[in-house]
């Protein structure tokens, strides 16, 4: 059933929710992480994941629609006033952004290649019981669309073991700031963390047999613990909103 609009009650458009997590897509999690951070109110919607960008996740609030996951946190912001770093420095808000960009603008792409090249999207099944129809049956089609993307954006074009060189340098980059801090700026979680939580969480959980999976027990370790307490402190239902893996209905 499709969510029904209310008056300030934000409509969040996404996929259906995933084995491991909640949300199989990063921008996904990012941008419900953000309205459970900012203590906005709001419904999903998973009926229509699509949203008029052509991507997921989107938002419907007072019956405006918004794609992309950082367009929405901006309207957010403004419409609900919301500021979640305010204390942060010209310079801290300048290297939180580099982060981010450094994050979905480019591990996303790393991981993208892994999860629909490398792996042939074969570890969908694995997080997503109730998957797409183009991905359960037309899934060669999906390989070859990805792979014209990820050849025009750049990284395609690159080895394998060059690829994941770039995303292992990317986690220790992330790492080695994260340090033995909270969270990514210091002692308060922020809007960069959303971002940063939903792009590590994709790695940590929903990448079965990825080559990084080991290095976070090992040299990325703080990673892993930055994850988890950001489930811990927004998502207390985490296991209640996972699709059973065998469902009885």
């Amino acid at each position: 059933m499709a969510a029904v609009e209310r008056k300030d009650v934000v409509i969040l458009h996404q996929l259906k929710r995933g084995k491991i997590t909640p949300c199989i897509s990063p921008f996904a999690l990012k941008l419900e992480t953000y309205l459970r951070m900012a203590g906005i109110p709001y419904q999903n919607d998973f009926e229509e994941p699509m949203g008029p960008k052509g991507k997921t996740p989107w938002i419907t609030l007072n019956g405006k629609k918004m794609g992309d996951s950082q367009l929405c946190i901006e309207l957010l912001s403004e419409t609900f006033h919301k500021d979640l770093s305010p204390h942060l420095s010209i310079e801290d808000k300048a290297i939180a952004r580099a982060f981010q960009i450094m994050a979905e603008d480019h591990l996303y792409w790393v991981m993208l290649v892994w999860r629909w090249i490398y792996n042939g999207g074969s570890s969908l099944p694995l997080i997503q019981t109730d998957l797409h129809f183009a991905v359960r049956y037309l899934r060669p089609i999906v390989v070859s669309r990805v792979r014209s993307q990820v050849s025009a954006q750049g990284i395609g074009r690159h080895s394998q073991s060059e690829v994941m060189e770039m995303g292992l340098k990317d986690l220790r980059a992330i790492s080695n700031y994260l340090g033995t801090k909270p969270f990514l700026m210091g002692d308060q979680p922020i809007e960069v963390d959303c971002a940063i939580f939903g792009m590590l969480a994709q790695i940590l959980w929903n990448s079965p047999g990825c080559p990084y999976e080991p290095l976070f027990i090992g040299e990325l370790i703080n990673l892993k613990g930055y994850c988890e307490r950001m489930k811990e402190m927004f998502w207390p239902d985490w296991n209640q909103c996972l699709i059973p893996a065998n469902p009885l209905v």
